[in-house]
């Protein structure tokens, strides 16, 4: 990409490795050259907390408020009743509106650690927090058709990679998921027709439903309007950004605790740490880059610092300090560490004895009992810092008088406490 952008956004998303495509790169950056420019991505409410897969486009959101633009996120409250199909291999879960409120209320707490929704110190570009079920809701099924749907080629959504991959594998795409892309396009349009938005952004898997909302405000209002994507982060070992051992890595504290958030940063390969660096802190960029060229044992300091960063903007700089303190009494100096995930068991759930299998598994250090023997017998595993090497030992009450720290690798540990 050889365009030299105009606008301080443009500049500081492109030196920062945010961009994967834009719809019209020129007409983007002069827009946002003359004035503020609102734009909005999209969240779907299927889950009860962001995970850290989310958290590109919510530094890109934080970005765009911080050059001088108006940032919108707009929760799915009418999306998640259909499901998005994108690149899926079955049709999620249908939820009820409770769910969905509940998921809503969740996700919303981890945007006001980013962004600004007050008036007072945001000045003019005060972030908006939207849900789209404010117009999906009461939608007139006819009149919708009438209206909107004669503006879509049944041809082209099929031609869709998103649409196309699911049908290429003779898997199942019901009537209900195909409506997902027209709506996300409505949403586009009814954006732009209340609220002046001029940009949708996202991940690169949503270049189809994001070109189709500018079509579709072209041909309804005649505006022009634009798309942006960020590219879909893989890290440098191939795994998909956000997936460990354990599951996903929750934004909320009440699923993931700040240690265990810290940790998951200063886990970072060698390889990601100054791409990470730039993506997911305000480190300015020489310094991003100083800390990635690090080499050997020095390239800890910089993974510590990239750990702090991302840490002390989720859950606040007292959160960062103390997750940090407590690795380093854990891996330094070899203490217990207050502050390492905790399972609490009951005597009645522990009874006669529980296995050390299960409470690795229940523990969040591994994903099922077969995986937790597998990291017994390869030596991965330990208890209290010695070797564990009995898949069969059974933990009791009494063992539990003292809590007790199981730790799979040198790296990844968690308490057992009797309550």
């Amino acid at each position: 990409m050889t365009y030299h952008p105009k606008s301080e956004f443009m500049a500081t998303i492109m030196e920062r490795g945010f961009l994967a495509d834009c719809t019209d790169y020129q007409g983007l950056d002069e827009a946002l050259s003359k004035g503020m420019v609102t734009a909005y991505i999209g969240y779907d409410a299927t889950a009860q907390s962001l995970h850290v897969g989310h958290l590109l486009n919510v530094m890109l959101l934080r970005w765009f408020q911080k050059t001088g633009h108006r940032p919108v996120t707009l929760m799915g409250g009418g999306t998640t009743k259909v499901g998005d199909p994108s690149f899926r291999a079955e049709e999620r879960p249908l939820l009820t509106p409770d769910q969905i409120g509940a998921n809503i209320a969740g996700m919303q707490a981890v945007f006001a650690r980013y962004l600004d929704y007050g008036t007072e110190t945001a000045g003019g570009n005060a972030a908006l927090m939207l849900d789209n079920a404010e117009w999906l809701d009461g939608l007139n099924y006819l009149d919708f058709l009438r209206d909107i749907g004669r503006h879509f080629s049944v041809n082209r959504m099929l031609s869709f990679e998103s649409v196309k991959s699911r049908l290429d594998r003779e898997q199942s795409l019901s009537f209900l998921e195909f409506n997902y892309m027209i709506l996300q396009a409505y949403d586009f349009l009814e954006l732009h027709r209340r609220y002046d938005c001029l940009l949708q952004m996202g991940g690169s898997d949503q270049w189809g439903n994001i070109v189709n909302g500018i079509d579709l405000t072209r041909r309804v209002l005649e505006s022009e309007i634009y798309g942006l994507t960020t590219p879909l982060l893989t890290t440098s070992d191939g795994r998909k950004m956000g997936k460990s051992a354990g599951g996903a890595i929750w934004l909320n504290s009440e699923m993931l605790s700040p240690y265990e958030f810290w940790q998951f940063w200063r886990n970072t390969t060698d390889a990601d740490t100054g791409r990470f660096l730039k993506l997911y802190t305000e480190v300015p960029l020489n310094e991003c880059a100083r800390l990635g060229a690090l080499g050997g044992s020095e390239i800890n300091e910089a993974k510590i610092v990239l750990a702090n960063e991302v840490t002390t903007l989720l859950h606040g700089a007292s959160a960062a300090r103390a997750a940090e303190a407590t690795a380093r009494e854990v891996f330094e100096k070899g203490g217990a560490g207050g502050d390492l995930p905790t399972l609490t068991l009951s005597a009645d759930e522990i009874g006669a004895g529980i296995s050390v299998v299960q409470l690795i598994v229940r523990s969040g250090l591994a994903a099922s009992g077969k995986e937790a023997k597998r990291l017994i017998a390869d030596n991965g595993a330990r208890l209290d810092d010695a070797p564990l090497t009995d898949a069969g030992r059974m933990i009791t009450a009494g063992d539990l008088a003292t809590p007790i720290k199981l730790s799979a690798g040198r790296k990844r540990h968690a308490m057992v406490a009797l309550g």
